[in-house]
């Protein structure tokens, strides 16, 4: 006789499974030649002329890169570009007509939905690996040393090997793009949402890169004086000391000097150097804006136009 119990994992097992069955094609091996010492990782394919989605930490700085599919066909892949500041990355190869997997609405899960990854961990290629969504709105910092934000916590198990590679909901959509693991924990791993994805990679198939605000400026988080947060009315306790400036960057033609501690942009408080990365991201380049600081214990006002970072 079957149980309700038994129905249900008949139910979640079909699920995982035809997620596989639908969507393992569209996942790629993914060898790379850095220097002396080969390395690897996964991706997938998400359009049928040959574009793959992956890790930047993966494909960065490679000399080739030779991609295998599930059905053993095997592909020399070209960079189209990277971003390491999300690790993400679009790379190509040239064949047409090919299975593919879609990115799905990444603010659309919540917590406790089923999360089904499948890589290439330790080079066992297509693994298929299953858990839940754990958490939501984690932070972690890229190995360009920016957060990333809006990170994907799951407990489907990542190895080595799966980095780059898909981590689907139940409707076969992909939700997150598997980064890393914490260890030696258990269960603990991380995906860059497929939101944050959808941006990069339209600005990467266009540019090749991605363009962000620079104001040119060293700088370290520091505590203020409570005189200066009460004399100045501030709503923050910390800011950005700068600590160096770019010769002839928006910060030096701005008039910052070394000493300036910066606590806002336009109406946006900064109260660390990720508050500047982030408002730096979202802002355009070219435009004026006005940078709220404490020079020689005063709060006063500069306005400065950030450059492209490529400039």
């Amino acid at each position: 006789m079957r149980t309700s119990d038994d129905k249900l994992l008949d139910s979640y097992s079909q699920t995982v499974s035809g997620v596989f069955q639908h969507s393992s094609s569209a996942v790629v091996n993914i060898e790379v030649q850095k220097g002396d010492t080969p390395a690897g990782g996964s991706g997938f394919v998400f359009t049928p002329d040959g574009f793959i989605l992956t890790n930047s930490h993966v494909v960065h700085g490679a000399k080739r890169i030779k991609i295998t599919f599930i059905d053993g066909r095997k592909s020399e892949a070209q960079l189209v570009g990277d971003d390491p500041h999300t690790d993400l990355a679009v790379i190509r190869v040239g064949l047409q007509n090919l299975n593919y997997v879609q990115l799905g609405d990444s603010n659309r899960i919540q917590v406790g939905q089923i999360a089904i990854a499948i890589g290439n961990p330790f080079g066992f290629q297509c693994t298929l690996t299953a858990g839940v969504i754990s958490a939501l709105g984690r932070s972690m910092r890229s190995q360009s040393g920016r957060l990333i934000e809006q990170v994907i916590q799951t407990d489907a198990a990542l190895n080595p090997g799966n980095s780059g590679g898909p981590l689907f909901n139940s409707q076969g959509q992909v939700v997150g793009i598997n980064t890393a693991v914490i260890l030696p924990a258990q269960g603990i791993c991380f995906a860059v949402p497929s939101n944050t994805a959808k941006l990069i990679m339209t600005e990467l198939l266009q540019y090749g890169r991605i363009t962000r605000a620079f104001i040119g400026i060293m700088g370290q988080n520091v505590v203020l004086p409570h005189g200066i947060v009460h004399v100045g009315k501030l709503p923050v306790e910390s800011g950005i000391s700068v600590s160096g400036i770019e010769p002839n960057s928006p910060a030096d033609k701005a008039g910052l000097a070394v000493g300036d501690i910066i606590v806002g942009i336009n109406d946006q408080l900064v109260s660390s150097i990720d508050d500047l990365h982030r408002l730096l991201t979202n802002y355009s380049v070219g435009h004026p804006y006005i940078l709220t600081i404490i020079r020689q214990f005063e709060k006063t006002f500069v306005r400065i136009i950030p450059i492209s970072n490529q400039e």
